[in-house]
């Protein structure tokens, strides 16, 4: 299936030729980049309109074979001039030239954060902190390469992110006004679920071909990467397993592993302890409820619980039983559920573990035996 490319690599696309253009006086009708999963992608700019201060353009988004409600849509970045360089700003320590200074925001349709536990803090544009990082990165480059030290303004917006933003999580989330620039590797995987399940199991044989006993699991990137940074785990044996945590268990049980350890973060895995064991949004989002009822089983009282209710993610949830002294006791109970249902799905074949954690809270709950059986 084609692979796309996110809303991230359109904007930090588009921010790179408007910055050359605007910088040199010259049009373009082409850029390219290189994603955070070192995939060039060569993007085709359309809308260009070119003033003496200010220059935007746009990148036509393409999700590949990917059902994206963002496929099709304009990727717009203009960037304007707010301070010129000066020949003569040194850094005062090296005598280097100064670097340039960017400013970036989020503008029409681009969604604006109203409650915190997302990536960005309330009052940001909904522009994730990898998209910001290759927007910022693309931007510098030219500004090196052309020798202009003052200060930019770029702002990313998308003309039918108002629209699009309804057929979205982001209302419920409370980021309002649009659409999320997101992205983590810059592509986007096609989401066919008979074909992602073949590739788990493609990944999965491959282990288990190369010696592994145990299936080191998790849903996404983020949950690879606080294994690797809180367990100095070698994220190239792991495998992804997308929203398909029982298919998945299915195949470790059928390749022969003697048993799985899976990570992830609270708001994916929480439904686990539901008993979910499709974790897509479209499948199922219970997670303020199974949260609040493990919460009153650890003890909370009916007003905490409906306050749980009334969140809009699992963090925010998170700091109001951390506030109340509850956290780690409903962690604890969340853990032994999710546990409870995996044994069930697996009934008896392989055994279990698990590691649960935050974006804000880090490590959350982990099982038994679960650090030893990453190195297994």
């Amino acid at each position: 299936m084609r692979k796309g490319f996110t809303t991230g690599s359109c904007a930090a696309a588009a921010a790179k030729a408007a910055t050359y253009m605007l910088l040199t006086g010259q049009e373009k009708l082409n850029i390219e980049i290189e994603t955070p999963a070192k995939i060039m992608f060569n993007a085709d700019l359309v809308d260009i309109k070119r003033m003496e201060n200010q220059v935007s353009c746009a990148v036509i988004k393409d999700g590949g074979d990917d059902p994206d409600v963002t496929t099709g849509s304009h990727v717009v970045a203009t960037v304007r001039i707010l301070e010129p360089g000066h020949e003569s700003a040194m850094e005062p320590d090296n005598g280097k030239t100064a670097a340039a200074s960017i400013d970036l925001d989020g503008g029409f349709g681009v969604g604006r954060v109203t409650l915190p536990g997302l990536d960005q803090p309330v009052g940001n544009a909904a522009i994730n902190h990898v998209p910001r990082e290759m927007i910022i990165k693309e931007v510098t480059e030219v500004c090196n390469l052309l020798d202009f030290n003052g200060k930019l303004s770029v702002i990313i917006s998308v003309p039918e992110g108002e629209e699009l933003a309804g057929h979205t999580f982001n209302p419920r989330l409370g980021i309002v006004g649009g659409i999320s620039i997101l992205g983590t590797t810059g592509i986007v995987e096609p989401m066919s679920a008979k074909a992602l399940v073949d590739t788990i199991q493609v990944e999965l044989a491959q282990k288990k071909a190369l010696g592994k006993t145990i299936a080191a699991v998790s849903p996404g990137n983020y949950g690879l990467k606080f294994m690797k940074e809180a367990y100095g785990y070698d994220l190239d044996t792991s495998v992804k397993c997308s929203n398909f945590i029982g298919e998945t268990v299915d195949l470790v049980c059928k390749l022969g592993f003697d048993g799985m350890v899976i990570t992830g973060h609270i708001g994916k895995l929480v439904k686990i302890a539901g008993g979910i064991m499709n974790t897509h949004s479209h499948e199922a989002d219970a997670r303020v409820e199974i949260l609040a009822g493990c919460a009153l089983r650890a003890g909370i009282d009916g007003d905490l619980a409906r306050r749980i209710l009334d969140c809009l993610n699992t963090e925010e949830a998170l700091h109001l039983l951390d506030d109340a002294g509850y956290l780690q006791k409903t962690m604890d109970i969340v853990l032994e559920r999710i546990l409870f249902y995996l044994d069930f799905r697996a009934q008896g074949r392989i055994s279990i573990d698990c590691i649960l954690y935050s974006n804000e809270f880090g490590l959350l709950a982990q099982s038994k035996n679960a650090k030893e059986k990453l190195f297994k």
